[in-house]
């Protein structure tokens, strides 16, 4: 999913409407990965990739760009998408 939003495939509301719209599901994996932490998916995939050393459950570029750039979902405002006023952080 965070590879398809990399190559343009779709924007995060598209994979996270269809998603809901056709799995019945209360929140799409943008919304999702943004309210656990884009962080926490990062360590996540590092701790996963050298056990399977399968190329899916490696950390996406675009995963590790957000990560360093402090955009780790609601926790610090900005993920896939933008909270105004929720940072835990005071951002």
């Amino acid at each position: 999913m965070i590879r398809a939003v990399e190559a343009g495939v779709a924007t995060p509301a598209d994979i996270d409407t269809a998603i809901k719209a056709t799995l019945g599901y209360k929140m799409g994996p943008c919304e999702l990965l943004d309210l656990i932490g884009l962080d926490t998916q990062l360590r996540l995939c590092e701790a996963f990739y050298p056990v399977t050393l399968d190329v899916r459950s490696s950390a996406p570029p675009l995963l590790r760009r957000m990560v360093a750039a402090g955009h780790l979902g609601r926790k610090t405002g900005r993920g896939f998408y933008t909270y105004e006023g929720s940072s835990m952080f005071g951002g």
